[in-house]
């Protein structure tokens, strides 16, 4: 069962009509459906592979695109969530060391990842025709599937309770159901 009281409480706190709050939303649903439907384009057309002259360097190009489009959601993660109240009673240090410990976790598994891939595997390399030799199921594929995703959204689960944000944690659902419907659509 759902606690409506305590989620009447939570939006008591987050103004879903501010322009920064409805600028990171859509942030963060751009990003996965963009690289979705470039690497898609680039399965079955090659136009990218054809304009950069080499299905790497292609690849390259849209991991550095992805990257910068990275960091332009979590500026504007922030921003919203800094312009948004805080949630008092979790400003505090407990709080604090448990969304850097949930972060230190993300980060755990967004970096062994891309260890694990590479930068060709970590950005849609095979939908250039990079494939690897064979499917990846070290660490973090042996205890968790989409591991760079779940990582992600601890990271951002932990920077909104390291600043007690309930706009922090709406957005953080955002990512996930994002991240979500990217996994379906991926598979």
């Amino acid at each position: 069962q759902v606690d409506v009281a305590a989620m009447v409480q939570l939006f008591g706190y987050v103004d879903v009509t501010d322009t920064g709050f409805i600028v990171a939303v859509l942030s963060i649903a751009f990003n996965p459906f963009f690289w979705n439907v470039v690497a898609r384009w680039e399965h079955k057309t090659r136009v990218f592979s054809q304009i950069f002259g080499s299905p790497r360097a292609a690849c390259y190009c849209l991991g550095a695109v992805i990257l910068v489009l990275n960091c332009v959601r979590s500026h504007c993660f922030t921003e919203a969530m800094k312009s948004q109240p805080k949630l008092e009673g979790w400003d505090c240090h407990w709080t604090y060391y448990s969304g850097l410990a949930i972060s230190a976790v993300g980060t755990l598994f967004v970096i062994s990842s891309f260890l694990a891939l590479g930068f060709t595997g970590t950005f849609l390399g095979d939908y250039f025709g990079i494939l690897m030799e064979e499917k990846v199921t070290s660490f973090p594929f042996s205890i968790l599937d989409n591991p760079m995703y779940w990582g992600s959204t601890a990271i951002y689960l932990g920077w909104s309770l390291m600043h007690a944000s309930p706009a922090g944690l709406l957005l953080t659902a955002v990512v996930a159901i994002s991240y979500t419907i990217a996994v379906l659509y991926e598979g």
